[in-house]
């Protein structure tokens, strides 16, 4: 990887996964806060697989903690939903592949938005964040709508 001076050097990369699974077993102090946060991180997920509901009451609060309004962070929960029941017809029609999503995705955002997804993300000035964590409530609902009347007309064939 190149380095401050410019030149390449050798480098040690991981993924954020493997970086936690090297923490686990290291005997010090200083790791110690990280091990104590996966055991709570561990914890939280084990609690939400026995009762759903706290997994939205967490996505909630992350979202307070963005400093999203309740009245926007609702109805970027139902839009959860309705891409699930969505992805859900897809996947009865056998679409599986990523790109596949991905292009239907974008075919349906150009029709009621007139921009593809990259495109919408560069009129949004966005990069890696989330196109939908970004939307105001119209929309939100202008994208919801979409997305259920996708839904509808491919139940309906």
């Amino acid at each position: 990887m190149p380095a401050a001076d410019g030149k390449m050097r050798m480098t040690d990369v991981a993924t954020p996964k493997q970086l936690l699974r090297i923490i686990q077993p290291i005997p010090s102090k200083k790791a110690e806060p990280f091990k104590v946060w996966l055991a709570e991180v561990g914890n939280d997920r084990l609690n939400e697989i026995q009762d759903p509901e706290l997994t939205i009451e967490r996505a909630m609060k992350e979202y307070r903690a963005l400093g999203y309004s309740d009245d926007w962070i609702n109805p970027r929960l139902q839009s959860i939903q309705i891409r699930k029941d969505l992805t859900d017809e897809w996947d009865k029609s056998g679409i599986e592949d990523e790109l596949e999503y991905a292009i239907l995705t974008n075919l349906m955002t150009k029709e009621w938005s007139g921009k593809s997804v990259q495109e919408y993300k560069a009129h949004k000035g966005l990069r890696k964040e989330s196109l939908r964590d970004n939307m105001t409530n119209t929309e939100l609902v202008l994208n919801m709508l979409a997305e259920t009347a996708t839904s509808e007309i491919h139940k309906a064939s």
